[in-house]
């Protein structure tokens, strides 16, 4: 009978008919090893030992949804509310949001770390030059190209017996940073509207400010005692009925 897997042979199968004849541990154990040896010998061969295989396969995996094409119309059926007043960003804005910033991530395409522009914003003509080309993005609806140009440095995981998968690579994207200090203040500015007008459910915890994993856990023990009163409350109407 013809085995359904690529990387399926005799061997496989002699070890197989010989753990279905004994039933023992040895034996199944010694056709799980075989199994494991006939995976990583073929994939190795499939995929990871050429660089333009290997490019390719991470290429298609990391890069599928670049051109992909986005249904917007799905914004029509969401429910408008009443607008709020966007003010223009401040130094505080910006100061705050760049002191969270790790001075030792790797730099951008154009090399400038979060280090350099920290040294930058020191000056209050340059400063306020940033603050301006923020404002000015968002009055015209327009994120320059510069900011949009990404390098993606792919990072093999540490320990793997073979890299035959992209799962087993971590791709890190480097962009622009005066682009992500622009988009950290912006994330500010909406985490706070959203909050402040209830956009965002109480249940949400990731990614927001001043939320924690003990959040988490006191909703949760939340849950769990509403459910509990629930059910005893039920098991007490059931025993007075009875």
């Amino acid at each position: 009978m013809v085995h359904s897997k690529s990387w399926w042979n005799a061997k496989c199968s002699n070890d197989l008919d010989v753990y279905r004849s004994s039933r023992s541990l040895e034996d199944w154990k010694k056709f799980k090893r075989t199994v494991k040896d006939m995976k990583q010998s073929f994939f190795d061969l499939k995929t990871c030992l050429e660089i333009n295989n290997l490019w390719f396969t991470l290429h298609l995996s990391f890069n599928m949804a670049s051109d992909r094409h986005v249904e917007k119309d799905i914004l029509d059926e969401i429910p408008s509310f009443t607008s709020s007043f966007w003010e223009g960003f401040s130094e505080e804005n910006f100061i705050s949001s760049i002191a969270k910033c790790n001075n030792s991530s790797t730099s951008s395409p154009d090399k400038i770390s979060w280090r350099h522009l920290k040294c930058i914003i020191e000056d209050k003509i340059c400063l306020k030059n940033i603050i301006n080309i923020t404002n000015t993005c968002l009055k015209l609806s327009h994120w320059p190209l510069h900011f949009k140009i990404s390098i993606t440095i792919v990072i093999p995981k540490p320990n793997k017996a073979s890299y035959n998968s992209p799962k087993l690579f971590r791709p890190i994207v480097l962009l622009n940073t005066l682009g992500k200090l622009i988009e950290k203040v912006i994330g500010d500015r909406l985490q706070f509207h959203t909050i402040s007008n209830n956009f965002i459910h109480q249940c949400q915890l990731g990614s927001l400010k001043f939320k924690a994993i003990s959040d988490a856990g006191i909703a949760l023990t939340h849950f769990i005692c509403i459910e509990w009163v629930r059910n005893l409350s039920t098991s007490i109407l059931v025993f007075d009925i009875s």
